[in-house]
């Protein structure tokens, strides 16, 4: 469990520094997630059978983190309740962002959504029609 424990605490430390070193706009810890999961995407193509000792130790710490993940949102809390004056005098910012953040992002999604979908289609539909013309030959 150190060693799951350790190799997640690396990947936000890496993701940390290749932010810094370029200057990027995205938290260190979510470039160290898409690490960690680039990872165990090519580590599970090269794995042998019976090697899963590092992945279930990995998972089970994991596991851990998220049944404690209450616990995370305490300071957040606790940062709310000590800005409940600058919340009071800004509170219309904040819930326009707030709401204009969501539409957007409900928004993007969703056209995301229709053309890959879109696409998906388009595709199964040519190799559908592919696979029928070779069907009919004789």
């Amino acid at each position: 469990m150190l060693t799951a424990l350790l190799s997640l605490i690396g990947c936000q430390l890496v993701g940390e520094l290749i932010r810094d070193a370029c200057h990027m706009p995205i938290p260190g810890p979510v470039l160290g997630m898409f690490l960690l999961a680039a990872v165990l995407v090519f580590h599970d193509r090269r794995r042998k059978p019976g090697a899963d000792d590092a992945r279930a130790s990995l998972e089970r710490t994991a596991e851990t983190l998220i049944a404690h993940m209450g616990l995370f949102f305490v300071p957040a809390g606790v940062g709310i309740i000590a800005e409940a004056g600058l919340l009071q005098k800004q509170w219309l910012p904040i819930v326009a962002a707030l709401f204009g953040s969501t539409l957007l992002s409900i928004a993007v999604t969703g056209l995301v959504m229709h053309r890959v979908t879109r696409s998906s289609e388009q595709q199964q539909g040519a190799a559908a029609a592919i696979s029928g013309q070779q069907g009919s030959r004789p």
